[in-house]
């Protein structure tokens, strides 16, 4: 039996996708009113994962970790301390650097192996970008956007370190992919701008480097100013554009031509992108493509390269 750990929209999403694979699961979350949807489905356990625990139920092999960020940490050392052996924990794992540092050690010292769910690696669009830039011989360079609409974010009324922490928890998002298919820096020059309104944290970046496999790339943002995520990939053929990250075109060499690049999206329209192959690789063990929870912690030097903190 899957264990699943919150009982949020998140953890809606990933039992829609277990009971598609008839996989025998229980939630774990804390109050009754969000575990009411799930009620006709399958069992639910309210109280948090603590109480849960101290009732000593039969330990499980794996365990999908949803939990709010703030939350993130304490409940996968729990599950750790228990002796839950394999944990996919929702992405970035903590909600902050340190957090996730310190579960890392953590993780190691247990032996445990916890998977970070950055699900966007499982998108459609992006398999076969990938697919298609191995077929032309590689990236030569690439280059992102991660530019965030901070005029919306304000409306969210986060708390001050969920703003602080804003490039971690989302924006990350766009950057992990990037690197993930470009390749892992190992120069990198950045410049930001800063701007007491946005709690003393950057709001415009820009930055260029080179990675282990030679490609060079250059990022930019600005969180007061227009843009969306987007991603481009260089080869010798032409241009691979994840714009919007759901979607691929493609610019050939020699044209000025932008081509949409025709999938199968079903299962990113019947399940929330990129979540359903990701849980699939995660439960057959077939999860390489998943980064690990110390792949994750090592680009955090990068994260703060960016971030200038």
């Amino acid at each position: 039996m899957i264990w699943l750990i919150g009982a949020g929209q998140i953890s809606y999403e990933y039992s829609r996708i277990l009971d598609k694979l008839k996989i025998n699961y229980l939630i774990i979350g804390r109050g009754k009113k969000s575990a009411k949807k799930f009620k006709s489905k399958k069992n639910v356990s309210t109280g948090g994962i603590s109480n849960f625990l101290k009732k000593k139920p039969i330990c499980t092999d794996k365990a999908i970790v949803c939990v709010n960020v703030e939350n993130l940490k304490s409940a996968t050392i729990q599950l750790i301390n228990y002796g839950v052996k394999n944990i996919l924990l929702e992405k970035p794992g903590g909600i902050n650097f340190k957090e996730v540092r310190d579960l890392s050690n953590f993780a190691r010292v247990k032996r445990t192996n916890v998977k970070i769910a950055y699900n966007r690696r499982f998108y459609s669009s992006v398999i076969k970008a990938k697919e298609l830039i191995k077929k032309d011989g590689g990236v030569q360079n690439f280059n992102f956007d991660f530019t965030e609409w901070t005029h919306l974010i304000k409306k969210l009324k986060k708390n001050k370190k969920i703003l602080k922490n804003w490039f971690f928890l989302n924006s990350t998002h766009v950057v992990d992919l990037a690197f993930y298919i470009g390749g892992v820096p190992i120069e990198l020059n950045s410049f930001t701008k800063k701007n007491s309104l946005w709690n003393k944290c950057a709001v415009i970046y820009s930055g260029a480097g080179k990675t282990k496999s030679g490609s060079i790339f250059t990022y930019h943002a600005n969180w007061q100013s227009a843009g969306r995520w987007s991603i481009e990939f260089l080869t010798s053929k032409g241009k691979y554009i994840l714009c919007p990250l759901e979607k691929l075109f493609f610019q050939k060499r020699g044209s000025l031509e932008l081509k949409e690049i025709k999938l199968n999206y079903k299962i990113d329209r019947n399940f929330k992108p990129g979540f359903y192959t990701q849980v699939k690789a995660f439960l057959e063990n077939t999860d390489k493509n998943i980064p690990t929870l110390l792949e994750h912690c090592s680009m955090i030097s990068i994260y703060r390269q960016i971030i200038k903190r």
